[in-house]
């Protein structure tokens, strides 16, 4: 199994827990960062922490086995169940019953994913095991072990697309290089991911949890965190950074496409894009300082990039509006996935700006 790579870090985490969390190929991942942001974290005194837009929830297992209590939240629903999966649930594992039962291919099940993905982006086969598997997830008694049976699904479905988006259709042979991820069948992918977020279960003895929502709409005055950690989509200096473009796919599956709004008239069936202030220049500086306000009264760590607007004097500007003590910590960093790797902007740099008392 692909594992991050993890330095020893000290006894304040499990390190070998660390690399064993899968690595989920999302835009803008800290996969690469998590021993920085660990340096980080672990010069910061906080027993209780909100990673405010948890992602593929990575930051958050690395609060989780910090032994920190952690809040989880992303307005994204899919990711909002895989926090679910790894982060509140302390305890449910998938056991071989679990995993027959979801594997039943007899049971009654709509066909909906077959109707409208029908030569989009898997075969027939793959496509009437993801409706089937779908039915039997939402069968299972459990939330924990039904949101730790998506989040193998999430993982699947990303590993059988060649790019790991889901924004190109049709005919997907040319992107086919023989890797052995496109080979196996979603079945197959579907058995081994199960396994792995399987080892990801462990309790910190700390009540976490996980929610779906609107940054603003966290409740600081109910959950009071001593630390908040954000990570929000950056404002790009060209293309987009639309992760509902991107995983619109893994977004409708987490509820079977119900509440969701398809677009018929694009080929790939996208759903309705969900707002966020933070893609926009027009609204982004005004987001920042109603953020850092929100939650003045908490530890501020803000990662940023040296490609995305506005750029760190005006950032680190607004925080002092609310924090008296500013720090930067700047690493190079270079992203391989959600740009070529041959244009300039996958080179930036990576900022923490911490904003204490």
């Amino acid at each position: 199994m692909e594992q991050l790579f993890i330095p020893d870090l000290n006894e304040q985490v499990d390190s070998n827990r660390m690399r064993s969390y899968p690595l989920l190929r999302y835009m803008g991942s800290k996969y690469k960062l998590i021993p920085w942001i660990y340096e980080t974290f672990s010069s910061l005194e906080f027993e209780s922490a909100l990673d405010a837009f948890s992602g593929s929830g990575v930051v958050s297992f690395l609060l989780k086995s910090m032994n920190k209590k952690v809040y989880s939240n992303d307005f994204l629903h899919f990711s909002s169940v895989i926090s679910k999966a790894v982060i509140e649930n302390n305890v449910d594992q998938l056991d071989e019953n679990d995993l027959e039962s979801l594997l039943n291919m007899d049971g009654h099940a709509d066909d909906f994913i077959q109707r409208t993905f029908d030569k989009v982006f898997y075969d027939k086969d793959d496509l009437v095991f993801l409706d089937k598997v779908s039915h039997n997830i939402r069968c299972l008694s459990s939330p924990y072990k039904q949101a730790l049976a998506y989040t193998a699904l999430f993982r699947s479905c990303l590993k059988k697309q060649p790019r790991g988006v889901f924004t190109i259709s049709g005919n997907l042979d040319k992107y086919n290089d023989g890797r052995r991820d496109l080979q196996l069948s979603m079945e197959s992918h579907f058995i081994e991911q199960v396994a792995a977020y399987n080892a990801t279960v462990f309790d910190n003895g700390k009540k976490n949890a996980s929610f779906n929502g609107n940054v603003f709409d966290f409740s600081e005055k109910l959950y009071k965190p001593d630390l908040v950690y954000m990570d929000p989509p950056y404002v790009p200096s060209s293309d987009d950074n639309c992760y509902t473009k991107r995983y619109h796919f893994l977004e409708g599956l987490s509820k079977y496409w119900v509440g969701e709004e398809i677009m018929e008239n694009t080929k790939v069936k996208k759903i309705k894009k969900k707002f966020t202030p933070f893609s926009y220049r027009k609204t982004a500086i005004e987001a920042f300082d109603q953020m850092f306000g929100k939650f003045a009264q908490s530890t501020l760590v803000l990662s940023y990039s040296s490609n995305a607007y506005p750029d760190l004097e005006t950032l680190a500007a607004i925080m002092k509006n609310h924090k008296t003590n500013i720090e930067v910590r700047t690493k190079p960093h270079k992203y391989h996935f959600g740009n070529h790797s041959t244009v300039s902007r996958s080179k930036v740099s990576e900022f923490l700006i911490i904003g204490r008392e």
